[in-house]
């Protein structure tokens, strides 16, 4: 046979989506509620539904059946689309340059390749500030280049907390990164990283010569009474240095519900890094053309209409998870959940909890697999993510996600109100069955 290669013969599954791909294989009957992906179920913004519901329309570029490449930094409309949507948070959008991608995947990768050098080397790894998105480690090991990271606490006031500036500015110093991945709304954690915390991390980029790479996908969904936070609101005066340092990641997935569309982009204020990025994404042509089209009709929109579409959408999940959190602990005390602070996920650790041993990997697995709790008379499971693969630890340290789950807040409420039952009949079957 032939031979796959040794990256190949490595590969599993992400933590986002291992649950899903195993629940798939079963044929029992059993209905899963999915709470392991970042799958939004709300609609998108009315003038996105009207562009997709009339791609024949006599405006439309589609209207004869021709789909055309378009350019590949992305149609005008659709970069001025995000920086209207910058620009309604209240920053400033001079000097930003925009390149659309495939999603903020194929944005976070050619930030990964372009800021980063070869794993092994001890040359300008990615610094990551655990627990870190899942798929910045998994693009950085499918382009060999190198990893380090920093550490979040769990705390017992269910908040997860920075590292000491000062550890942080030892890992720098040791490791010497290209880059620091910073994500204000944070996913997996709900961490939120506001004004002042941003201006700590963008000193030490700039005194330190890093890119800082600032993920924004979940912009403006934050649950406190603080401002707006973004790579956009820090000034000279309060970074010295920090201007042509800065990328945004955005999204067209979350706050504007169009996960399917995948239509992302990489802004930024360094001219040459945004020259060099559109060189690197000519290999993939252009990013999609209908989808550039249904998002490009938020440039159009006034910053009026757009912050009451941010305020609605802090609304809806605000609600819902303070309902989860408050019903999961009902049903199981002592279960501890993390502050509903930003994005649209929530850690849970049953550390307080679990008879030893517990691993949150093999009961996400039994859940997908074998999971079978009746719920008004239905055989249902749930499928929630393992947190272990959030982290990055050195060899010989404890994995934290090994009793914490990620749960997304993406199935509509009547479905979001079983899922505390769910987990907790799942939890108590597992542990009573467990060795």
């Amino acid at each position: 046979m032939s031979k796959l290669s040794a990256h190949f013969q490595t590969r599993t599954p992400s933590a986002i989506r291992l649950a899903q791909i195993e629940f798939l294989k079963r044929n029992d009957g059993v209905t899963a509620i999915n709470t392991a992906i970042g799958n939004v179920s709300l609609p998108m913004h009315p003038v996105m539904q009207e562009r997709m519901f009339h791609l024949n329309a006599p405006e439309s570029p589609f209207k004869n059946g021709v789909v055309k490449y378009t350019e590949t930094v992305g149609t005008k409309e659709a970069r001025d689309a995000f920086l209207n949507i910058i620009k309604a948070s209240g920053f400033e959008t001079g000097g930003l340059h925009v390149q659309i991608t495939d999603g903020g995947s194929q944005a976070m990768e050619l930030v990964v390749i372009g800021c980063c050098g070869p794993a092994g080397t001890d040359k300008e790894p990615l610094l990551l500030i655990d627990a870190a998105y899942t798929n910045y480690k998994s693009m950085a090991e499918r382009l060999g280049r190198g990893i380090v990271s920093v550490t979040r606490t769990f705390g017992e006031n269910e908040k997860f907390t920075l590292p000491d500036e000062n550890e942080i500015r030892k890992i720098v110093r040791e490791h010497r990164p290209g880059a620091m991945v910073v994500i204000p709304y944070d996913n997996p954690t709900g961490h939120f990283c506001d004004h002042e915390t941003m201006v700590m991390l963008g000193r030490i980029c700039a005194e330190n010569q890093l890119w800082m790479i600032s993920d924004e996908a979940y912009r403006e969904l934050h649950y406190t009474d603080q401002k707006t936070s973004s790579v956009w609101g820090l000034t000279e005066a309060e970074v010295p240095g920090i201007t042509g340092r800065r990328i945004s990641i955005e999204s067209a997935s979350k706050v504007w519900n169009g996960c399917g569309l995948r239509i992302g982009a990489l802004v930024t204020d360094n001219k040459e890094f945004h020259e060099k990025a559109v060189a690197e994404n000519t290999a993939s042509l252009c990013p999609n053309a209908i989808g550039q089209y249904i998002f490009g009709a938020l440039a159009h929109e006034k910053a009026e209409a757009l912050g009451k579409w941010f305020h609605d959408q802090r609304e809806y999940y605000k609600k819902l998870m303070v309902e989860f959190t408050a019903e999961l602990k009902k049903r199981l005390q002592g279960i501890m959940i993390s502050s509903p602070d930003a994005s649209i996920y929530s850690v849970v650790d049953v550390r307080k909890i679990a008879k030893p041993g517990f691993d949150a990997k093999d009961f996400v697995l039994y859940c997908a697999r074998k999971g079978n709790v009746a719920v008004n008379g239905k055989p249902m499971t749930l499928l929630v993510s393992p947190m272990d693969g959030f982290y990055n630890p050195k060899p010989g340290e404890e994995n934290p996600g090994k009793t914490q789950m990620r749960i997304a807040y993406v199935v509509p409420p009547d479905e979001m109100k079983l899922v505390p039952e769910l987990f907790a009949d799942l939890f108590k079957e597992y542990e009573v069955n467990r060795r």
